[in-house]
């Protein structure tokens, strides 16, 4: 009989047959729950504001990501937009500066080409004047030596009037 009397001093003192005080496990009941409670009452109202602070935070991150996203698209079909229509506007005014180059160099060549004519023209007409002139010259520094000519055989002075008279006779009889 002491030997189960043994047993009951250990197990109460040792906290039963499973190990359990039920004096250890009130006290730790007791304390979890006094723990519990000043942490709510203290720091779980702030932790908890402290995450929804930061899961807002995250959340507008996240939600301004996609607007920038969004916007940065936008903005490339814009600029995409804006390059094709430089390019179109470039072409054209290009294309124009080509077609207002030809029309001025076919205007040159053909001002060019009416002041040529107008040179040969001119030329021409000077050419024809000197001719005109180097032959009323020649026919008088012929009709002089036509006259020195016929005044040395027939060896008289011939008047100037018969003199051009037979003078302009032999030359239209040349030109016939």
């Amino acid at each position: 009989m002491i030997l189960p009397t043994y047993f009951a001093v250990t197990e109460e003192a040792t906290g039963g047959i499973l190990g359990l005080s039920l004096q250890a496990f009130v006290i730790q009941i007791l304390t979890f729950i006094l723990v519990f409670l000043l942490l709510k009452k203290f720091a779980f109202n702030r932790i908890v504001a402290l995450l929804d602070k930061r899961h807002d935070v995250i959340e507008k991150g996240v939600r301004h990501g996609l607007e920038m996203e969004k916007e940065r698209e936008k903005l490339e079909k814009e600029t995409d937009k804006i390059v094709r229509e430089a390019r179109h506007g470039a072409d054209e005014i290009i294309g124009d500066a080509q077609k207002e180059a030809r029309d001025i160099l076919r205007e040159a060549e053909k001002t060019a080409h009416k002041k040529t004519e107008l040179m040969l023209k001119d030329a021409e007409s000077r050419i024809n004047e000197e001719v005109e002139q180097a032959r009323h010259k020649l026919e008088k520094d012929i009709a002089g030596l036509v006259s020195d000519v016929t005044e040395a055989i027939v060896e008289e002075k011939v008047d100037a009037k018969k003199d051009a008279d037979l003078i302009d006779r032999a030359i239209k009889k040349k030109r016939k």
